[in-house]
């Protein structure tokens, strides 16, 4: 699977969660959803699953068969339980 980002919106991520978009590619999935909290103007998921055995979220969208990384941060444990993992 290809992985797409903004560089500036990395580099945001990275201030921000501490965390580069580039590592989206090692995150092992444990579940995802669609993210209908809001009218973003695209269909948006979240994923969550594991980085260096941490929980982290994923916030992403397709563009034909790329994903394109919105954000990644360190899943909360509210949000971890809520979805089993």
């Amino acid at each position: 699977m290809e992985i797409a980002f903004d560089p500036a919106k990395d580099a945001t991520n990275i201030t921000k969660h501490g965390i580069s978009l580039v590592r989206a590619t090692e995150l092992e999935l444990g579940a995802w959803y669609v993210d209908d909290r809001r009218d973003y103007g695209e269909v948006r998921y979240r994923a969550f699953g594991w980085i260096d055995g941490k929980p982290y979220v994923l916030a992403f969208t397709w563009s034909g068969v790329t994903l394109r990384a919105i954000s990644l941060r360190r899943a909360r444990p509210k949000e971890m339980r809520k979805y089993g993992l």
